[in-house]
């Protein structure tokens, strides 16, 4: 079976993308004539090593050719087990058939490391049932398994090849990494393998010890100061900018600083930059979902690998009993992610979010627009849209309150210089004047109290709400 392009989107439930820019280099092809060769194709199919998971893979074409890939945690209760095969099935041969053709054929991947007093033989053997039921699923949709392997310990097993000869009771050894033709071929496109899923979704694992005591404070400080204010309504702005401005001097922050050379390294340096009081004060911001929304914009250029590193620390910082607090930061990492076309940590990130919050809207269209291969263009453009709309009405808004005080310092000008002599009538003169100018401002009505100002902030929550009706 043949892997065409595949090493260049190491993805899960992801087709080929028609939007990817045009290389003259010739398109890697691979063909994988054995299921260790498989085995060892799978961390470079999905860009890490899934760990307790089941992985699916859609094969394409006589010649079976790689397509969508689709990963989940392996369910912990039996009970689960024919259920969520049957979903499995129907998602990845539906998402396949949506984005052009069904799959002629489907290879399974189940992986699980031994537990304690556990060997990875009697992990395989627990596990056949569940390869049993996957199998049973994708017959039932007329797409065969043309391979189901488990990998543990080290060592893989093929339920389908009954040849003792390639596939023994007890299990192969995985080939080194690097040594295989598909290391070569991931190595020549750039590729690179994470680590597992699990070293992966550590990054965003909440703080212990006494950093989490002292973060939790300033948590509880936070939340008793700035949940009124949001919820009052009158002082919601207010703490939108506030957090936003905040969001904005952490950004410069880390981008100066830029990450380490090692993961554990780049995060304990990361958590540095962020004091205990600023990162309560946005975490409890982001609940604010226009505060959210407008945080999403830093999504591209210089700023995005600092927008990355920042969220990911502020999910950090959501420790007991905030964890639902992280879903924001999570979901906000994802984006950036995706925006720049690092789709494993982004499915790690809009993962985590939904394992918070699976009704949180704003992670599930993300993940749903991710794992269908959508380019994310299509969302950068709206963003940089508001960005701009913003601007021009601020601009509008500065403009018409600079002509406002000019006529009122006209009027205060010219009432100094009446002479003491004046007649009643010229003496009331001046106030007429000065009120002319209020009902022939900017279209919109007459000015009020708070002067020009007073309409357009208005505007900007119209798009505030317009953002969040979408989420």
């Amino acid at each position: 079976m043949s892997n065409r392009d595949e090493t260049s989107r190491p993805s899960a439930a992801s087709a080929d993308s028609s939007s990817a820019p045009w290389d003259p280099r010739p398109e890697p092809q691979i063909t994988l004539r054995s299921p260790a060769e498989l085995a060892d194709a799978l961390p470079y199919l999905m860009g890490f090593h899934p760990t307790d998971s089941i992985v699916m893979v859609a094969l394409h074409g006589d010649r079976g050719r790689f397509g969508g890939r689709l990963r989940l945690g392996i369910p912990g209760s039996r009970d689960e087990w024919p259920d969520v095969c049957d979903q499995l099935a129907e998602t990845l041969v539906a998402g396949s058939a949506k984005r052009g053709a069904r799959p002629d054929g489907i290879v399974l991947f189940l992986c699980r490391d031994p537990g304690e007093g556990e060997t990875a033989l009697e992990v395989m053997k627990r596990l056949q049932p569940l390869a049993q039921c996957l199998r049973i699923a994708c017959g039932g949709l007329d797409v065969p398994v043309y391979e189901a392997l488990c990998i543990s310990g080290g060592r893989f097993w093929s339920y389908c090849c009954p040849d003792e000869r390639c596939c023994p009771p007890e299990g192969v050894p995985l080939a080194l990494p690097g040594t295989s033709v598909m290391a070569a071929a991931a190595a020549y496109a750039g590729i690179q393998v994470r680590g597992t899923l699990r070293e992966m979704e550590a990054r965003y694992a909440p703080l212990t010890g006494d950093r989490a005591e002292a973060q939790l404070r300033a948590l509880d400080g936070a939340a008793a100061d700035l949940v009124p204010r949001i919820l009052s309504g009158t002082s919601c702005e207010t703490v939108r900018q506030e957090t936003l401005d905040l969001v904005r001097l952490l950004l410069d922050r880390f981008h100066e600083a830029g990450p380490g050379a090692q993961r554990t390294e780049s995060d304990a340096r990361d958590d540095a930059l962020v004091g205990v009081d600023e990162a309560a004060a946005v975490i409890i911001g982001l609940q604010d979902r226009a505060a959210r929304d407008r945080a999403a914009e830093w999504m591209e250029g210089p700023q995005a690998p600092a927008a990355l590193r920042l969220w990911r620390a502020l999910a950090r910082r959501c420790v007991p009993p905030y964890q639902e607090h992280a879903t924001a930061p999570f979901a906000l990492a994802g984006w950036v992610a995706w925006s720049v076309g690092d789709h494993p940590e982004a499915r790690v990130a809009l993962g985590g979010a939904l394992t918070i919050d699976p009704g949180y809207l704003f992670a599930q269209l993300l993940h749903r627009a991710c794992n269908e291969g959508l380019d994310p263009e299509l969302l950068r453009r709206c963003l940089r849209q508001e960005r701009a709309d913003r601007a021009l009405s601020a601009a509008v808004e500065a403009g018409a309150n600079g002509a406002g005080s000019d006529r009122a310092r006209a009027g205060r000008s010219g009432g100094a210089q009446e002479k003491p002599g004046a007649s009643p009538a010229a003496d009331k003169a001046p106030p007429a004047r000065r009120r002319r100018p209020a009902t022939t401002d900017a279209p919109g009505g007459p000015a009020t109290a708070n002067g020009p100002a007073g309409r357009a902030r208005p505007r900007r929550r119209t798009g505030q709400r317009g953002a969040r009706s979408r989420q």
